[in-house]
């Protein structure tokens, strides 16, 4: 079998006050697979598990380092998962409300979502 891609959607996530760019990934995450219902795999390639799918996530994001990669992955509910996360997305300076996290810096991730299916 060889596994072959079925979609790539983008996302894009903030922490406003905290400067967390583990919540702003997975805001990405989230957003990018908001926007999809997969229905192909099941009525056209007719998968019955969702635990079939392999899913990538690609994260860019200031400071990278900090990401946590397993709280990032939980925004995933189905299929294998695998993260890479590298340097990019934004900070910019933002208001610092202490109720709100610590910090004024605004972090931006974006996401790049891949799932794909092990095919004949």
């Amino acid at each position: 079998m060889a596994r072959k891609r079925f979609i790539v959607e983008l996302g894009y996530g903030a922490d406003l006050h905290g400067g967390n760019v583990t919540k702003a990934a997975q805001r990405a995450v989230k957003d990018a697979i908001s926007r999809n219902c997969l229905c192909g795999l099941f009525d056209i390639l007719q998968m019955k598990d969702p635990d079939r799918m392999h899913v990538a996530v690609k994260i860019g994001c200031p400071k990278p380092e900090e990401i946590d990669e397993k709280e990032v992955l939980k925004a995933i509910p189905f299929g294998s998962r695998e993260l890479e996360v590298v340097s990019g997305g934004l900070s910019v300076k933002g208001l610092e409300l202490p109720a709100l996290g610590e910090g004024d810096n605004i972090f931006i991730a974006v996401a790049a979502v891949t799932v794909s299916v092990d095919v004949d």
